[in-house]
């Protein structure tokens, strides 16, 4: 059943990406004006997605750029590309049929050569995360579907390869494959790529899209591609890694809406363990107007995952993991539990974790930072140099000096 229902999005994938295409096409053969007036030019739109990107951490570039890095630092605009200007972007897909499209969705036999008629495309009602939840999914047309896959291939393309070592079965896939997978998705603009990063940007493509329309009210974000790597890195099958994916982002859908409340109370939190922890700091903070911790947004937004390594990520998200599985079971809410526990499971490690990783700098912060952007800096520096385990070890010391008083404050 979640096979057939992501190959059911896959399908729809292909269906808006076509009818797309035949309407922009119908524009361009009736006014030609329109794209010479109106349509941004291709290097327009690279250009505008490069002052978005916060520089994922690619062979090619090395060291991320303070200028790119700034990408997820609370600016509506450059964290998502919306309606008002999904009409004037084009798409470079193209449909393909279903032999090409199994290389990269593993589709089953029976769905192979199908027609993709409507019966196959699984309603908002029947699996939308939004309708379930109460919420009212916003009204998407073919032009926001078109926007996103745009901006998907671009993050794609980019993706690291941090993952290679953990993954021996895809960082040696043929280029052949490799090929077939890329035009099974409509990617383009990946021959510099090895067959492995061909392939790898492919499946994030597929999953990437088939999740936007799965989640409407959320389509895509940049950051998403982030946390979708080291799902795919690991599980080989699409559909499996789809939904992987889909449970993962029950957790953290809301570090991508556009209101950006769920970012605010993490921030919040953020916010007040080190204002608990270390009142000097704190203050110093306050001095610099940066007490909303506004400087640890991207950490917030992508679960850490560009500050630690591969290996390092997949630690902390299973602990996060583990915390959150013990929470459901009811583990830590007896007074006896808690005893035995060195500290009490919480939603909120990630946060803990952030607030130490500022702790373990509180000197240089105080002693050397005269403002925000300064702090900002320091925190999108920290990458690959973070000590994982240390890290944990004193998120669990402020969950258990802290947590009871965070917890009643809220």
């Amino acid at each position: 059943m979640c096979r057939k229902e992501y190959e059911k999005l896959r399908r729809q994938c292909r269906r808006l990406l076509k009818q797309y295409d035949r309407t922009y096409s119908s524009k361009q053969l009736s006014g030609k004006l329109i794209q010479d007036v109106h349509s941004p030019s291709s290097e327009e739109v690279e250009s505008a997605r490069e002052s978005l990107s916060s520089g994922e951490r690619t062979p090619d570039d090395g060291t991320v750029d303070d200028s790119s890095s700034m990408l997820l630092e609370g600016d509506n605009s450059s964290r998502r590309i919306t309606n008002a200007g999904g009409s004037t972007l084009n798409t470079d897909s193209s449909e393909t049929d279903s032999s090409d499209d199994a290389e990269v969705i593993r589709a089953s036999p029976a769905s192979d050569g199908r027609e993709d008629d409507e019966s196959d495309v699984p309603t908002n009602e029947e699996i939308s995360p939004s309708t379930k939840t109460g919420i009212q999914s916003p009204v998407r047309t073919t032009e926001d579907f078109a926007t996103w896959q745009r901006i998907i291939r671009v993050d794609a393309v980019r993706a690291n390869t941090e993952w290679i070592p953990y993954s021996y079965c895809q960082a040696t896939v043929s280029e052949n494959r490799a090929r077939r997978s890329a035009e099974a998705v409509g990617l383009r603009d990946y021959d510099h790529l090895e067959p492995h990063r061909i392939f790898h940007a492919a499946r994030l493509v597929a999953i990437l899209e088939a999740y936007a329309l799965y989640d409407p009210e959320i389509g895509y974000c940049q950051g998403m591609s982030d946390l979708l790597s080291p799902i795919i890195a690991i599980i080989t099958e699409d559909h499996e890694a789809f939904w992987c994916f889909v449970g993962f982002m029950r957790k953290a859908r809301h570090n991508f809406r556009l209101d950006e409340v769920g970012i605010r109370k993490q921030l919040k939190i953020v916010s007040m363990i080190i204002k608990f922890k270390d009142s000097h700091l704190y203050r110093h903070l306050q001095k610099l107007q940066a007490e909303d911790c506004f400087f640890v947004y991207r950490m917030v937004v992508v679960l850490f995952r560009r500050e630690l390594t591969f290996e390092q990520t997949m630690c902390l998200w299973e602990v996060m993991w583990a915390d959150q599985a013990a929470i459901r079971a009811g583990i830590g809410k007896s007074a006896w539990s808690r005893i035995r526990q060195r500290a009490p499971p919480t939603d909120d490690l990630l946060l803990y974790a952030i607030a130490a990783s500022v702790l373990q700098r509180r000197k240089l912060i105080i002693e050397r930072y005269n403002s925000m952007e300064e702090i900002l800096r320091e925190c999108n520096s920290m990458a690959g140099q973070l000590d994982v385990w240390k890290l944990l070890d004193d998120a669990h010391d402020l969950v258990v000096t802290l947590h009871d008083k965070i917890e009643s404050s809220l």
